[in-house]
């Protein structure tokens, strides 16, 4: 196995809902998954998810943990900001030879290998991306507190709020905000909630809010149909134009195809493949720099 390894590479997709690291020697993958991860608003925890699926992947390939360090690895993970951050990120891990970016470059790669179109990565938190003419192109991303409209998180935030609305008598009734009410056990309990949340804890709300839209509650109609006007809006802004291919990517994003405008529902494709496989590809580009470099 550790001849093997000598060609093979590692790769990452880390974000607010789990982390996911596989071993490709080019033909066969091999992964494993953790926890969530965040370097933004948890850098200590995030080192601690890799060097767990570090761990695991060795366990599972056979191979020791410091011969799988020397693999090449492309990670594409939440919270990244700039270049800084990365830079501590990486100097943190056991690795040889890595780079560090945030999760859209894999998650571009993923949905779209090198064909034109758009992204929009409805998760935990949300982005938006395009590649356009062999050029890419990357919007949000900024966390919960200045941005990811549409996410997991965003869409729950925003029944808990409408709900305290409710109870201010502010708007209609809904079966939605009666729901969250008996589920958190009334209003003071919601807020309670709400001031230690993680995002990933507001986004555990997002289900209750898609399976009552499903059943025509107002509220969370209402909820999903803003969500999906914030996703049109920022995608014409990324030079979305009717037959450019889009990719609703992400846990949640694919419950705002039925509220998006007739032109972008039928532009949806189904992605070609996962971030996992876009941060596999991504390694392998990696590698060959490397390669070239040492020669």
């Amino acid at each position: 196995m550790t001849d093997a390894l000598k060609t093979s590479v590692l790769a990452l997709d880390g974000g607010g809902t789990r982390c996911r690291l596989a071993l490709c020697d080019g033909h066969s993958v091999i992964a494993v998954e953790t926890g969530s991860a965040n370097i933004s608003t948890d850098m200590a925890g995030a080192v601690a998810q890799v060097r767990d699926g570090l761990e695991q992947l060795a366990v599972k390939s056979g191979a020791p943990v410091e011969a799988l360090a020397m693999c090449p690895i492309y990670i594409g993970i939440a919270g990244v900001t700039g270049p800084e951050i990365a830079g501590r990120f990486a100097e943190a891990l056991p690795f040889e030879r890595v780079r560090v970016t945030d999760d859209r470059p894999t998650a571009l790669a993923g949905a779209l290998g090198g064909a034109d179109g758009l992204i929009a990565h409805c998760g935990t938190g949300s982005f938006f991306a395009a590649q356009i003419d062999g050029r890419s192109r990357f919007a949000g991303g900024w966390g919960s507190v200045l941005g990811d409209p549409a996410s997991a998180q965003w869409v729950g935030r925003r029944a808990l709020a409408c709900t305290l609305e409710e109870v201010d008598q502010l708007r209609e009734v809904s079966e939605l905000g009666a729901h969250l009410l008996e589920r958190f056990r009334g209003s003071a309990e919601i807020v309670a909630f709400a001031v230690t949340a993680r995002p990933a804890d507001f986004g555990r709300v997002a289900p209750d809010v898609t399976a009552f839209a499903a059943k025509g509650d107002p509220l969370a109609v209402e909820i999903l149909t803003d969500a999906a006007h914030e996703i049109a809006t920022t995608l014409h802004k990324m030079g979305w134009k009717a037959g450019l291919p889009l990719c609703l990517t992400g846990g949640i994003a694919p419950q705002f195809r039925a509220y998006l405008p007739p032109a972008m529902q039928e532009a949806c494709i189904a992605p070609r493949g996962t971030p996992l496989d876009g941060a596999i590809a991504l390694a392998h580009d990696f590698a060959r720099e490397v390669r070239d470099d040492d020669h």
